[in-house]
């Protein structure tokens, strides 16, 4: 078995015992594109319980395109406080609805190259929302995906894009949807940025440890 299977039947076993990622508790909850869409936006630069919580509220009032334009921008950028840049998410969201009828004839387009047209909308996002959303197959890298897979020595890249890139090369296709939920939570819980938990990493001699100077 070659060793990213090991690291990934590993770590997807070991994830199981922490909290889902809000966009993937949002897809179970929803089960459709749209609320999928509008949480990424929100989660950007905002932690999960934050998004969660806001989330509540804005679906509530919003759950479809022609909510939001009913919406002001000073009402949505209201319902979604305190999510980090609120105020710019909240003019993205107002946009949105145009931008889906006029662009893609009222449907969430289900390619990165698409979706990174929609008001903030980037890669990141982009990728996770096919993966999540669509179930398509999309490597959504973030920081801990980039960390994560530069500290294992699996790529050598220096911006996540690079890693991104170098992924859809190097990883395995049967892997590019679960990657990002897998690392997100490992990142956070386990593999931290800084002092690492290395003493109890499931993975720890399928490491290399690249940057690592100080673990637990």
């Amino acid at each position: 078995m070659a060793a990213i299977d090991r690291i990934y039947q590993t770590l997807d076993h070991e994830v199981q015992q922490y909290r889902v990622p809000i966009v993937d508790l949002i897809q179970v909850q929803r089960g459709d594109p749209f609320h999928v869409l509008i949480a990424t936006i929100l989660s950007a630069r905002t932690n999960d319980a934050t998004t969660a919580a806001v989330c509540e509220r804005l679906f509530k009032t919003v759950n479809s395109f022609d909510d939001l334009d009913r919406l002001t921008v000073e009402q949505i950028a209201k319902l979604i406080y305190p999510v980090g840049f609120y105020h710019t998410k909240a003019k993205h969201l107002k946009q949105l609805p145009s931008t889906i009828r006029e662009r893609f004839h009222g449907r969430i387009p289900d390619s990165v190259d698409e979706l990174i047209e929609l008001p903030g909308v980037g890669r990141k996002t982009a990728n996770l929302v096919v993966a999540v959303a669509f179930d398509k197959p999309a490597i959504c890298v973030d920081v801990h995906v980039h960390r994560i897979m530069n500290r294992l020595g699996y790529v050598e890249t220096k911006t996540p894009l690079e890693t991104e890139m170098a992924l859809r090369q190097k990883l395995p296709v049967k892997y590019w949807k679960g990657i990002n939920r897998i690392l997100v939570a490992f990142g956070q819980f386990l593999c931290r940025p800084i002092t690492p938990k290395c003493s109890i990493c499931p993975v720890y001699d399928l490491c290399e440890r690249n940057g690592v100077t100080r673990h637990a």
